[in-house]
């Protein structure tokens, strides 16, 4: 940010302070101790960087200029939080939206936009004036367990789908692991404009297309590049070795349709291994949904390769298909 662009925040923010009758930074802590612009903070991957605003308890914000990828500036806000003591909102602003994230513990994410229309209304201001004096107004109501759930059933039908289909453990798991990243990636800015929603969304009634469709997605995912309109990140890591999909038919793409309106964000990656270990063995099937593991937040991923987490569950995917290829032979 330029020096002009840091001025034009600055002044933005004390004019949103301003309009909801709470004392601006330098007002309420000439020391800079507590709240401040300009918060150094140690980044989660290593170095150094600097809040734009810091309120002690409250949030955190990032401001960028006008038109820019909010998606990158909650990532970059993401590697300061912990430096930050987890403040329970993440902010990012363009002068023109305020976006709120919620970054409580064990909670559904919760993404509020706020536009200048909006700061014209009554709710407009109610909602801003929470982030600063009672951020658990954003708080949801369902866990992060309690969504993880659901969306673990809804991949057990499409499991089950597949096998009913005769497609073997170790392929079917693979197509559905590529499933969940590409929900996860779009939702956490990995891939633009909520591509894969669309996707699905605009081939509900053609299968076939669909299938076309995530070929080439996947063909475009493991090299990098130009998709249609939208330029698509590199993910390496193995988990798009190659262009395998399968058909999938009505039921299952009403299946897609109601996971992709999920905040796949707020969903544990850790529980797709229990996921497809139980869903891929029927006599295991009554357990799924039964385990978790805390792992890092996935949205702190900022490169262009496939994390950790997901080339965990491609181990999971090999040690699943050793164990059930012979009930398929």
């Amino acid at each position: 940010m330029t020096a002009n662009e840091r001025k034009i925040a600055q002044s933005h923010f004390n004019d949103l302070c301003k309009l909801i009758g709470h004392a601006t930074p330098l007002e309420a802590d000439p020391s800079g101790m507590w709240f401040t612009f300009e918060a150094g903070a140690n980044k989660a991957e290593g170095g150094h960087g600097w809040a734009d605003v810091f309120l002690r308890g409250k949030f955190a914000w990032e401001y960028k200029g006008k038109h820019a990828d909010l998606d990158k500036a909650y990532v970059q806000l993401c590697q300061y939080r912990e430096a930050l003591e987890n403040p329970p909102l993440l902010i990012v602003s363009d002068i023109a939206r305020i976006e709120i994230h919620t970054n409580f513990t064990n909670t559904v994410k919760r993404v509020i936009t706020i536009t200048l229309d909006d700061l014209l209304t009554p709710q407009g201001l109610d909602q801003l004036k929470a982030a600063f004096e009672n951020p658990n107004a954003f708080k949801a109501r369902e866990t992060t367990e309690q969504v993880t759930q659901a969306a673990t059933k809804e991949f057990a039908h499409l499991a089950e789908s597949l096998r009913a289909r005769f497609v073997a453990p170790q392929p079917a798991a693979h197509f559905l692991i590529r499933i969940l990243f590409c929900l996860f990636a779009e939702d956490i800015g990995l891939l633009p404009n909520r591509l894969f929603s669309r996707m699905v969304k605009k081939t509900w009634m053609r299968p076939a297309d669909l299938t076309q469709q995530l070929r080439n997605l996947f063909r475009k995912m493991a090299d990098g590049g130009w998709f249609g309109t939208d330029e698509i990140l590199h993910f390496n890591g193995g988990l798009f070795d190659n262009d395998t999909a399968f058909d999938l038919d009505a039921g299952d793409l009403n299946i897609l349709t109601k996971v992709s309106n999920l905040d796949w964000s707020s969903i544990k990656p850790s529980i797709f291994g229990t996921l497809f270990e139980r869903s891929l063995d029927p006599s295991k099937r009554s357990q799924i949904g039964a385990h978790y593991t805390s792992k890092e937040d996935i949205l702190l991923i900022a490169k262009p390769s496939a994390p950790a987490e997901y080339m965990h569950m491609d181990e999971h995917r090999n040690a699943i298909a050793e164990s059930d290829t012979a009930r398929y032979e």
